[in-house]
């Protein structure tokens, strides 16, 4: 089968000939309906290498993966062939107490995983290929009805990620809460729509596209910002000088950090979720009283069901933009530049 691989830390992916994965004992093999294009590929590309990360190349791209189930190894029986699924992203050992609970982003034996800290796409082999080898059946979900794998396989991390951030201050989005989503791209889009269906807070969306802001405001955003100069005293303005209980950065540049810290209300969440590779300087008086800085990485499997059902009920609707294989690194060069709305995703076998 043809695969889009990388093979090398900062170099392109390319398009190689692999041999067809057959599962083992609790394994299963998926014919790939679709795997999302990430923006955190692009950084694989391109940034990554050496001792950045515990795993490197060769392997094939994609870690947002649905599909169908085309082959069962031993022992697995609660599956059958043909069933829609998508793919849970991070692959934990499977036997510490938070893989039992489903948290396998935090996994706290990564020595005992298939890849430490990765999964398929992100060291194992991922999903922009016809056929993708999930090491165990516990990483599939079988798709709510209404839901295929197309519109479910960005769902998977694009989805996930930022339900994850928004999930975890829930309690701090109440009826006359402000949120500020900075960054309305693949996660951003998806951001503004899990704010305005989970929570009753306002949603103030940044962005330095006008097409971006357009976007966010066809998808719920009460509030849109220009980032640059005057976005701080705008989102000010917009909160009635009090500032956002939730300021999710998407974009996660010094630039962007700084203005989240600027815009936040005293014990407010500023979660940092895009890997630009900014920093904040962190002291009594960086920020206002008791906000709480954090990041997050992924989301959990329990989670996961619950953006799929979102989905499924078409409360949740990423933007997709559909491409063949051959197509994928034409549209990887198009989302650096900028010029995608929301996300691309990969359909293998077009």
């Amino acid at each position: 089968m043809r695969a889009l691989r990388l093979l090398e830390w900062k170099t392109e992916p390319e398009i190689v000939e692999v041999e067809d994965p057959h599962p083992g004992p609790g394994q299963v093999v998926i014919r790939v309906g679709g795997a999302g294009a990430c923006h955190s590929d692009l950084h694989l590309m391109h940034d990554f290498g050496g001792d950045t990360l515990p795993w490197g190349p060769p392997f094939t791209l994609g870690h947002e993966n649905a599909g169908w189930v085309h082959e069962l190894g031993e022992g697995v029986t609660h599956l059958r062939v043909g069933q829609a699924v998508a793919v849970y992203g991070p692959w934990g050992c499977g036997t510490c107490a938070r893989c039992q609970l489903g948290i396998e982003i935090y996994c706290d034996n990564p020595a005992g995983a298939p890849v430490p800290g990765g999964g398929g796409g992100l060291g194992l082999d991922g999903g922009m290929a016809e056929y993708l080898l999930v090491p165990s059946a516990r990483h599939l979900l079988v798709l709510p009805e209404g839901l295929d794998p197309v519109r479910a396989a960005p769902l998977t991390d694009a989805g996930l990620t930022p339900y994850h951030a928004v999930r975890r201050s829930w309690p701090k989005l109440a009826p006359g809460a402000t949120a500020v989503v900075i960054g309305v791209g693949g996660l951003g889009h998806l951001a503004v729509q899990i704010l305005k269906q989970t929570t009753a807070a306002r949603v103030v969306a940044v962005d330095t596209r006008r097409e971006a802001l357009d976007l966010a405001t066809a998808l719920g955003a009460d509030t849109t910002v220009l980032a640059g100069g005057q976005a701080a005293e705008e989102i000010r303005a917009a909160t009635h000088g009090m500032g956002a209980d939730v300021v999710l950065d998407l974009v996660g540049s010094d630039d962007t950090l700084r203005l989240g810290a600027a815009v936040s209300r005293p014990l407010g969440d500023l979660t940092l979720v895009g890997i630009a590779g900014g920093s904040l300087p962190f002291s009594f008086f960086s920020q206002p009283y008791e906000v709480s800085l954090q990041t997050t990485y992924w989301g959990t499997r329990p989670e996961l069901v619950e953006v799929l059902d979102l989905g499924a009920r078409r409360l949740l609707q990423p933007r997709i933009t559909t491409v063949g294989l051959d197509d994928a690194l034409d549209a990887y060069r198009r989302m650096a530049a900028g010029q995608v709305e929301g996300r691309v995703v990969v359909v293998p076998t077009s």
